[in-house]
């Protein structure tokens, strides 16, 4: 079993980073908005109840796959580095997968803002994030939680045993995602 956890800023481009190495590989692609956009009908984004479901769901899905005999999965996640919750969030994951023998990869997408927010208007990424669709307040929420959020790693702050991390501004993804294939081996 193989964890792929892609992480990065929004609209940085994981999920369609993810899409294409699931093409690549026998990775599931578990992108994080898969459950956030599940909830979010029911319940207000970020609100109490909302929040509690979709860790749930993921909680859930996470120790089912992790037991079974799927070869791997890419999650895709914004990692506030500045937030202790979003730290015991990744090792909670990564538990539950090392838990059962799987072999976990780090891998850190980087872009700058302009690049971002070009990404954040494409068909690809408003077909499969329902939330991100009212435009005006996706580029509002990339924008305003870089005043909040650290959304990327110090140099050297990571220090695991199978860490990439990418500037991807000038990539397509598909180079990424075979980048990531040849590198880790997947």
């Amino acid at each position: 079993m193989k964890l792929v956890l892609l992480f990065g800023p929004q609209a940085v481009g994981k999920m369609t980073v993810g899409h294409e190495l699931e093409k690549v590989t026998k990775l599931k692609l578990f992108h994080n908005h898969m459950t956030i956009d599940l909830v979010t009908p029911f319940f207000e984004y970020g609100s109490d109840e909302g929040r509690r479901l979709v860790k749930l769901f993921r909680s859930e899905i996470f120790q089912t796959y992790a037991k079974s005999d799927q070869y791997g999965m890419i999650f895709t996640y914004v990692w506030a580095f500045n937030y202790k919750e979003d730290w015991e969030f990744v090792e909670g994951v990564c538990q539950v997968f090392e838990k059962e023998g799987a072999e976990i990869y780090f891998v850190e997408l980087e872009s700058d803002l302009e690049t971002r927010l070009k990404r954040n208007t494409t068909s690809h990424r408003l077909e499969h994030k329902p939330s991100k669709r009212d435009l005006t307040w996706s580029e509002t929420d990339v924008r305003t939680s870089m005043e909040m959020y650290r959304l990327n790693s110090y140099e050297g702050e990571l220090k695991k045993k199978n860490y990439l991390r990418i500037n991807n501004t000038d990539l397509s993804a598909d180079d990424v995602a075979n980048l990531i294939c040849h590198t880790f081996n997947l």
